[in-house]
């Protein structure tokens, strides 16, 4: 085993046992139950049956594919098929941008690794996670260094059918692309004023990208409008993100928190990112500055965004932090010298062994045992268990978070009164519990209606 493969095996072996762990959101529940819906019925769920507040409603959600592969793995491997599907996607996501990375192995494996600690905290098994393996997939494609394989761009179409079966998060894909649209039309503008105004020998330089993703996003526009609900799926994203109380009440929709450890990791590659771009001698080309500028806006202005910036800077970091490097004359890449022989062997017995201390730890991470420790210590299980024994025949008030865990163990018996879904719900609702379970003025009449 060569010292690079070494390398590789050993930072996608610690992203794999990073990644495996208890996936249980909040969310997760009821997309489980949706899923279970589904299969069961082999139809694809487009009225709301599980809330009191909603129920009878048309439910216009993207993530029913993704909802049917998270349930296949709960029904199959219970929780730890869902932990190892979460993983999975992680170890795909980062796959992808491994092969967008320029520069020395370790320096590699140092950022790549840096990412995954910044964007850990936001894996859960839902259906974000396939958006996030579909985010690194379009940045692969649409990275500079991939145009000499200009057959891939046709592939986003197809991606973007996927996505849009798979989760709402299908705009960041459209925001990517527009990103490297602006970013080659700004380049084509530059170069004109540099060549004195000669505006045809920039566009003739420029076109063939230009015209390529102008045509690549009008075909993943099309794309969008396959899927259960027509064209209206494109209007998806902007009612998600125009629901207020999302940005006032759920955390991972609010701004970062840099006093929470959890986003130091974040706080680093933001200081490195700085640091790399102000002190390398290697001029930033306009797209990846344009797409690092926006996916920090998202991320300060959502914290959520955090595991998109990471896919999105690990690129940049790398591409100008490896410059520097040359610039100390420092090798990061180098190994002792020992012969070829000896060498492959030593890395071949230092792999094997980091996979049985691994192995240890996933194996922790997958007993049921764990999994039912973490769903303790976070969902009232007890009082649903209260709640089922007695039967009372009165409708149920559930707080936001608890919602998809009434959904999952408490349905048909019990509906939830308000839940992960906020497409659903809208602020009507979502105010309405606000004032309820905080007791403002109006409570009563919400309780009574």
């Amino acid at each position: 085993m060569t010292f690079k493969r070494l390398v590789f095996g050993i930072t996608f072996l610690a992203i794999f046992t990073m990644a495996v762990r208890a996936s249980i959101g909040y969310d997760t529940w009821w997309h489980l139950k949706a899923g279970e819906w589904m299969l069961a019925n082999r139809a694809i769920l487009r009225t709301d049956l599980f809330s009191l507040t909603r129920q009878g409603s048309a439910w216009i959600y993207p993530g029913w594919l993704a909802q049917i592969l998270l349930y296949a793995a709960f029904r199959n491997f219970s929780f730890a098929g869902l932990n190892l599907f979460t993983a999975l996607m992680v170890v795909v996501a980062f796959a992808f941008v491994w092969f967008t990375l320029e520069g020395r192995d370790l320096l590699k494996a140092f950022i790549i690794l840096l990412a995954v600690s910044a964007s850990g905290v936001y894996w859960s098994a839902r259906p974000q996670i396939i958006s996030f393996v579909l985010a690194g997939y379009f940045l692969f494609v649409l990275y500079p260094h991939r145009k000499r394989r200009a057959w891939l761009l046709w592939s986003l179409p197809l991606a973007m059918i996927l996505w849009v079966n798979v989760h709402g998060g299908f705009a960041i894909g459209f925001l990517i692309l527009g990103v490297y649209l602006c970013g080659e039309t700004v380049q084509m503008v530059y170069e004109a004023f540099q060549g004195d105004g000669d505006w045809r020998s920039a566009w003739d330089q420029h076109k063939r990208e230009i015209s390529h993703f102008l045509l690549v996003s009008f075909l993943c526009t099309l794309a969008v409008s396959i899927n259960p609900h027509g064209p209206q799926m494109l209007l998806y994203p902007f009612k998600t993100v125009s629901i207020q109380v999302l940005q006032d009440y759920i955390q991972e929709w609010q701004s970062p928190n840099f006093h929470q450890a959890q986003v130091l990791p974040f706080l680093l590659m933001l200081l490195l990112l700085i640091g790399t771009f102000y002190r390398s001698r290697r001029r930033g080309e306009p797209t990846e500055i344009i797409l690092v500028l926006v996916f920090l806006a998202l991320a300060l202005l959502a914290s959520r965004n955090i595991a998109l910036f990471a896919l999105v800077a690990a690129p940049v970091i790398t591409r100008h932090l490896d410059e520097l490097l040359d610039d100390m004359h420092l090798d990061s890449g180098s190994a002792v010298q020992l012969s070829q022989s000896a060498t492959k062997w030593l890395n071949l017995t230092v792999f094997l062994l980091l996979i049985v201390a691994s192995g240890l730890k996933i194996s922790l991470s997958l007993s049921s045992q764990v999994n039912q420790d973490a769903i303790e210590e976070d969902f009232p299980i007890r009082a649903v268990e209260y709640l089922r024994s007695i039967q009372p025949k009165k409708n149920l008030f559930n707080t936001y978070n608890w919602g998809g865990y009434v959904i999952w163990e408490l349905h048909p018996d019990f509906l939830s009164f308000v839940d992960g879904r906020t497409d659903l719900f809208d602020d009507e609702i979502l105010d309405e519990y606000l004032i309820s379970w905080r007791g403002l003025p109006g409570w009563e009449q919400v309780f009574e209606t």
